[in-house]
């Protein structure tokens, strides 16, 4: 009995001393006298790490602010909302879903409460609904919290290849709805005159891109020859650190690129999945974070593709 209560204090100890997420979130990163970002690591969203493992940002006007992206969970927009009132008491009047990822919109309905009006592609939205509640659940379930309710809708909806600007004083976003990519619906947010883009998850740096069937890596490769019509000096990834264009070229352009050629001339020759799949040389994007996990999966997708394109 003496061994069990002691069992049980250690692990109430734990608890009670285990950081929360107000007080592990990072300070965003200024990007340009506008515009702040959050830089997350590599890797799955866990318990420890509160679910933090993509990129957010914000950009403030003199008469708004916009979110890019509002996180996890309910209380990791807390957390982004408590650092943004640090740097202003501006409202906040958007919260743009570059995508429809969970880690894009399941914090929706704190800006929301906010005041904020959503945006997000028609796309993500039709995702959203469908499948929001069960992505609710499973990052509660991650997260290891009871439960958290499922994510506000988005109020406004971008048709593809549809523009919006945002005014917010001193600063204008354009949004621009550029197709499916890593997802259908794939929203990029230029900040101007910041010359920054959220390009969201059309970039990858520092990891491996992930195909997923809701994505098309044909689509990804135009969407982000669109990003070149852009005078940005900063990207902002979906995943790894900002830079210049050039700088994602190797790991997302190129690895992208490579894979959809590959798999185009597999399928023309008749050559089966299988041997598709282990005749990819990925070597030059080994060193990518989550290649082990990705590589296989991501050939398995472009076969398909390629093998829908072609019969």
């Amino acid at each position: 009995m003496k061994a069990l209560l002691r069992s049980l204090s250690f692990f109430a100890g734990l608890l009670s001393t285990s950081p929360s997420l107000a007080d592990t979130f990072p300070e965003p990163r200024p990007l340009s006298p506008h515009a702040w970002a959050w830089i997350g690591p590599y890797g799955g969203p866990t318990r420890e790490n509160g679910g933090f493992r993509m990129n957010l940002g914000f950009i403030v006007g003199t008469q708004s602010v916009a979110i890019i992206d509002s996180g996890y969970s309910p209380d990791m927009a807390q957390a982004m909302l408590r650092h943004v009132r640090k740097l202003t008491a501006a409202p906040i009047r958007y919260v743009i879903n570059t995508n429809s990822q969970p880690h894009r919109f399941l914090g929706n309905r704190v800006f929301g409460a906010a005041g904020a009006q959503i945006l997000a592609s028609r796309e993500a939205a039709q995702r959203m609904a469908n499948d929001g509640r069960a992505m609710a659940a499973q990052a509660a379930s991650t997260l290891g919290v009871t439960s958290f309710a499922a994510p506000a809708a988005p109020d406004r909806l971008l048709a593809a290849g549809e523009t919006v600007e945002l005014d917010l004083g001193g600063v204008v976003l354009r949004v621009r709805h550029l197709g499916t990519a890593h997802t259908k619906g794939s929203l990029v947010v230029e900040s101007h005159p910041d010359r920054v883009v959220f390009a969201g998850d059309i970039l990858y740096r520092g990891r491996l891109p992930a195909l997923i069937p809701d994505g098309s890596v044909r689509a990804w490769l135009a969407a982000y020859e669109a990003l070149r019509a852009s005078d940005a000096a900063v990207f902002v990834p979906g995943h790894g650190a900002p830079g210049p264009l050039a700088d994602f070229e190797h790991p997302t352009r190129d690895y992208l690129a490579r894979l959809a050629a590959h798999m185009d001339e597999a399928v023309k020759k008749g050559i089966d999945l299988e041997s598709a799949k282990a005749s990819f040389d990925a070597a030059p994007w080994k060193t990518l974070a989550n290649f082990a996990d990705l590589n296989g999966r991501n050939a398995y997708q472009a076969f398909l593709e390629s093998e829908a394109e072609n019969f």
